[in-house]
């Protein structure tokens, strides 16, 4: 059967979504949600999972370069752990390790680490970094 994924690209002020299937083990960057102090809109994510009806979700985790943890993944760890507590569905949780540098790279925007980027330039970059967390989710679960 085809599994039908959500991915969350997890920030503090942004969540990239992107949507993916089985079939093709391909995904499609939806859009950006915002958080406050990390902390989401969760109706939104309810109106996401109820439109898409995923049979799974996936949570980047922010790993520092050499593995070690930061206060990020804490946090989107505790995201995952919520996520879980109110969809009822799995949640797989997958290095997003150089998913932005990757996104921006497909997107054609010159990366300067973390420089004020446009509002919408920046949805595109999360959305687009939640999709390939997705394509790193198929690729180890072949």
């Amino acid at each position: 059967n085809p599994i039908k994924i959500i991915s969350f690209d997890f920030g503090k002020k942004y969540i990239g979504v992107a949507f993916g299937q089985s079939i093709t083990k391909s995904a499609k960057p939806l859009q950006s949600i915002s958080a406050k102090d990390g902390i989401p809109y969760w109706d939104e994510i309810a109106d996401i999972i109820k439109t898409w009806q995923p049979d799974a979700l996936i949570v980047g985790i922010p790993f520092n370069m050499d593995g070690s943890e930061q206060p990020m993944t804490f946090a989107a760890r505790k995201f995952s752990i919520r996520l879980h507590e109110r969809s009822k569905l799995p949640v797989y949780k997958v290095d997003e390790r150089l998913s932005t540098w990757e996104a921006k790279n497909r997107l054609a925007i010159p990366y300067k680490g973390d420089e004020k980027i446009d509002k919408k330039l920046l949805d595109k970059v999360n959305s687009e970094s939640a999709a390939i967390l997705i394509e790193r989710w198929f690729e180890s679960n072949k």
